[in-house]
């Protein structure tokens, strides 16, 4: 296409992480443009066709009507929910559409497998919406390995360690509580599971082992006094730090979430969400009594041929929520968190008095919840559609297999007790 012209977007999916990937076409209107949107939700297609001035005839009841229709944009961004992704995504990258992908991809081998076949006889670009690859801290990270630094990679350890506010709301009480919808690792954790094949670019993963559980949500854990509802029967609810009042009422992190069945109330009040939390709505109940059944913790080891090896661990229900890394190599090491915008680089020194000596890397940590990454991905995007440079951080639907494929053999893992070998 003409680089002159700005990309032209459909959204299928007006939800969260749609709109927050659209915002790119407010800030550069010069660069990309929001011209269509398809969901089933009439409020959010509206708020949609508002924001970015989508006229009616441009708006659709969800994304087989619009795969139907003649070719009215360039790309299309996909925010469906999980278990929607291959079967929405299809008919769009058979209908010629360019394609960013919320992930995870798919919740299965098997319907990957689906969506990478569909993917393949076609000539469209189908990006993943892997984020962490773009944010400036693994940037830094990545450019570091790749110059060389730190000497060949033995041994990389990650975590995520998952907010208690962000758990209770997401995991234990909300959408993403049940394995059916998706598991916890390939929910969460395919970002970082990402990050690790993108650090060991040119190695293949080959056996992976995983433990955890449900240790801590679950019934028996509920504290003394506690109720069935945090406002309605608990009886610690004011120094509970899972109190839905604590955490839902007077911010808006998650309002998009907790107050999706009454979002067609306009000006809501303090007074109506307690109301809301008293009833029906699923963020209201006591986070040790839900019908929550995904792990809180789990741990995944993965071997590489060369010998390198690498562990993520995911722990739910952390005071700081933060992604932590630390890659040791054959001449050094870096150790750094994300969200502290801050990296070392440790040197083996034989004359020095601490036996090593450290350099420090300061790095950008801000811009939204995913350490700045989240419209650097859409820039990128937008280039790779105008037939520009991709930067190093692009990841097309090849380059995201192996971090899904780790995911699913570390629930077979942990659920068999055992290794499993990739492919197997």
């Amino acid at each position: 296409m003409s680089h002159a012209q700005p990309v032209t977007i459909a959204i299928l999916g007006a939800g969260n992480r749609s709109l927050v990937y659209s915002e790119y076409a407010r800030q550069h209107p010069d660069k990309m443009q929001v011209v269509a949107v398809a969901d089933p939700d009439e409020i959010r297609r509206k708020k949609a066709a508002e924001l970015f001035d989508i006229p009616p005839e441009a708006c659709f009841e969800n994304g087989e009507i619009f795969s139907r229709q003649p070719k009215m944009a360039d790309a299309v961004i996909n925010g469906t929910m999980d278990q929607l992704h291959v079967p929405t995504s299809i008919p769009v990258v058979e209908a010629g559409y360019h394609l960013l992908l919320e992930k995870p991809i798919a919740k299965s081998h098997e319907e990957l497998a689906t969506l990478v076949d569909a993917s393949e006889k076609t000539d469209q670009i189908l990006m993943i919406c892997h984020i962490l690859r773009h944010a400036p801290f693994y940037v830094a990270v990545q450019r570091i390995i790749a110059e060389g630094e730190i000497g060949r990679i033995m041994a990389i350890h990650t975590s995520e360690n998952v907010g208690y506010d962000h758990m209770g709301e997401s995991f234990v009480r909300g959408k993403w509580n049940r394995d059916e919808v998706c598991p916890m690792l390939l929910a969460k954790c395919c970002h970082d599971l990402d990050i690790i094949c993108w650090l060991m670019s040119g190695s293949t993963p080959g056996r992976v082992s995983s433990f955890g559980s449900r240790m801590y949500f679950r019934e028996e854990n509920a504290p003394a006094g506690s109720g069935l509802k945090c406002l309605v029967d608990c009886e610690i609810e004011s120094t509970c730090q899972y109190s839905a009042r604590k955490n839902f009422i007077g911010n808006d992190l998650y309002s998009t979430h907790v107050w999706r069945d009454i979002e067609h109330i306009t000006n809501l009040t303090d007074a109506q969400k307690i109301e809301h939390l008293k009833g029906d709505c699923p963020h209201g109940r006591c986070v040790w009594r839900c019908d929550n059944d995904v792990v809180d913790h789990q741990s995944v080891m993965i071997e590489f041929d060369g010998g390198a090896v690498a562990t993520h661990e995911m722990v739910g229900g952390t005071a700081k929520a933060c992604r932590n890394i630390h890659v040791r190599g054959t001449e050094g090491e870096i150790e750094g968190t994300m969200e502290d915008g801050r990296l070392v680089i440790r040197k083996p020194a034989a004359d020095h008095e601490d036996l090593y000596q450290e350099k420090r890397v300061e790095v950008d940590s801000g811009g939204d919840m995913h350490g700045g990454g989240d419209l650097r991905l859409v820039a990128d995007f937008v280039r790779v559609v105008r037939g520009e440079q991709p930067s190093a951080s692009t990841t097309h639907l090849a380059d995201s297999i192996y971090s899904h494929e780790i995911a699913y053999a570390a629930d077979r893992a942990m659920r068999q007790g055992c290794v499993v070998s990739l492919g197997s």
